[in-house]
């Protein structure tokens, strides 16, 4: 991680004015703009505060300097944690967030603080995917991480897990925008990724340390998704969906909608198949996304990218499938009748699968399949079902 720039003192000022209750984001940025530092903010007198269209309460809360204390407390839980305040002072700060209507002030990191100044998009998406959304998040992730983008995404359930691991699979970076505190796991099933991520990417949050992951905290951060990316890429949600909010977001601020297409049969299709109706582009692949990107984004990963594709020679789409083919070839009967069978795009429980193959016995099965997946062919989902790898 690199280091920050602020002094313990002047992240604490940032830390205090932070935790003023009842001082919104737009309040605290009037504010700074006013004073220049949360120092001179903390040094004004209530009826300076006032002027400046402080309510009473809160100006008292400023002036009094209640939250100091509170604010030694969460510097001390940033350092048992690994984690970094960056503030809109910060050099750091990323230069597209601090363009939108609303940014934080500051920004709590664990992980590789350079991401911050990535060219990252968005991947995001329903908390219950179907199998087809889950591979695609997991594909399109992994293949624009791999063209050089950082893949940013909520590490909720579903879509957004999928985008992140799909991104680390294939050595890319990740950041994920927590609705909770940086040292905070919400879901708790996703504590080895969040460490993962912690590695190898970055986690970060507006939220201070140990901040519970509340409901209406997912929309607030859902605009620090949007804000840090270049574009917005939808897989799968609702009509009214998180997903749906998030590129709502996206398109106020003036950055590039992407959506997958899906089945018009499934509400999960809804979402993508709406924005792609007012205007969002239609995405098939990764080139799909990166040919669409500004200019100037896509000048920096022209370099970055094609080296990489091009210096590794299963990159390719044929030499995928080569690849894959190989691997297909060199399994027992069981395995190739199995990867016959099943599908991409639709679940097939093994109970199921065993009556459509005959002649194998359920052990000669499981074994099978457990050779596929380490392949990388084939995925177990909860619940004993599988659907092959696109």
């Amino acid at each position: 991680m690199s280091m920050p720039v602020l002094s313990r003192e002047e992240e604490l000022y940032w830390l205090a004015l932070k935790l003023i209750p009842g001082l919104g984001t737009r309040t605290s940025a009037k504010l700074l703009d006013r004073f220049r530092t949360p120092q001179a903010v903390f040094r004004a007198t209530r009826t300076e505060l006032e002027a400046a269209g402080i309510g009473g309460a809160v100006a008292q809360s400023i002036a009094s300097g209640c939250t100091f204390e509170d604010a030694a407390a969460q510097h001390e839980k940033m350092l048992a944690a690994g984690a970094v305040l960056v503030s809109m002072g910060d050099p750091a700060y990323p230069r597209l967030l601090r363009e939108i209507f609303d940014p934080p002030i500051a920004l709590f990191a664990r992980g590789r603080l350079e991401l911050l100044q990535s060219l990252t998009l968005a991947v995001v998406g329903t908390r219950r995917p179907t199998p087809y959304g889950l591979a695609v998040a997991e594909r399109l992730a992994g293949d624009l991480a791999h063209a050089g983008l950082s893949i940013a995404s909520g590490m909720a359930r579903g879509v957004d897990t999928a985008a992140h691991k799909g991104a680390l699979a294939a050595g890319g970076d990740t950041i994920a925008v927590l609705g909770c505190g940086v040292d905070v796991v919400y879901p708790t099933e996703n504590k080895k990724l969040a460490a993962e991520i912690a590695a190898q990417g970055l986690l970060l949050s507006e939220f201070p340390m140990g901040a519970t992951a509340f409901p209406q905290n997912f929309p607030i951060r859902n605009r620090i998704i949007s804000g840090l990316s270049v574009g917005v890429l939808v897989v799968e949600g609702a009509q009214y969906s998180g997903s749906a909010i998030t590129a709502k977001l996206a398109m106020d601020q003036g950055r590039e909608v992407f959506a997958v297409p899906g089945n018009i049969t499934n509400k999960l299709s809804w979402g993508p198949n709406l924005l792609i109706k007012q205007g969002a582009r239609l995405i098939q692949d990764w080139n799909d996304v990166v040919s669409e990107l500004p200019p100037e984004a896509r000048r920096q990963l022209i370099e970055k990218g094609r080296r990489r594709i091009l210096e590794e020679g299963g990159a390719s789409e044929q030499g995928r499938q080569a690849s894959l083919l190989g691997s297909a070839s060199e399994v027992g009967p069981a395995a190739r009748r199995a990867l016959e069978i099943l599908q991409v795009d639709a679940a097939i429980h093994l109970d199921d699968l065993l009556e459509k193959i005959e002649d194998t016995s359920p052990s000669e099965l499981i074994a099978a399949l457990f050779e596929l997946e380490m392949l990388g062919l084939v995925k177990q989902l909860p619940g004993k079902n599988f659907v092959k790898v696109w």
